[in-house]
């Protein structure tokens, strides 16, 4: 099975990688996990002023900072996977990265906000709930 992982550094994400790792049935040696980080844009302004070169280095940096202990968690457990990130709205980032990878799941943490929370914000897993043609499978 290949899933694809969405990881946002938070708590949320480290509770989701650590159900994954625990349970061989999702993610085990024969499955293939693609871990995605979406970083937002930065202001128009801002990325004229600091040139493209520079947003990318930034992007890039920030994004390895919510990688790089997935994939040491990852590797100690010996999983298949790959690590990517985008620019863009978290939710439809993730609905296209996992058609473009033809995944058959996606996994998210989810803050697991009340009622009212959800209502005044919106949620990105509700989103991606919403939006996405396969399963998601949501860590609280």
């Amino acid at each position: 099975m290949k899933i694809l992982f969405a990881a946002d550094g938070s708590k949320y994400t480290k509770k989701a990688v650590a159900f994954l790792v625990t349970h061989e049935s999702l993610a085990g040696p024969e499955d293939e996990l693609v871990v995605l980080n979406v970083q937002p844009p930065v202001p128009g302004r801002v990325s004229t002023m600091l040139g493209s070169a520079n947003i990318k280095a930034y992007h890039e940096e920030e994004a390895r900072k919510v990688l790089d202990p997935i994939e040491r968690l990852l590797k100690r457990h010996k999983l298949t996977f790959r690590m990517i990130w985008v620019v863009g709205s978290p939710a439809p980032e993730l609905v296209r990265a996992a058609t473009r990878e033809k995944a058959h799941m996606i996994v998210m943490g989810t803050h697991g906000q009340g009622l009212l929370s959800r209502a005044l914000m919106g949620s990105v897993a509700q989103r991606v709930v919403a939006d996405s043609e396969i399963p998601v499978l949501l860590v609280k």
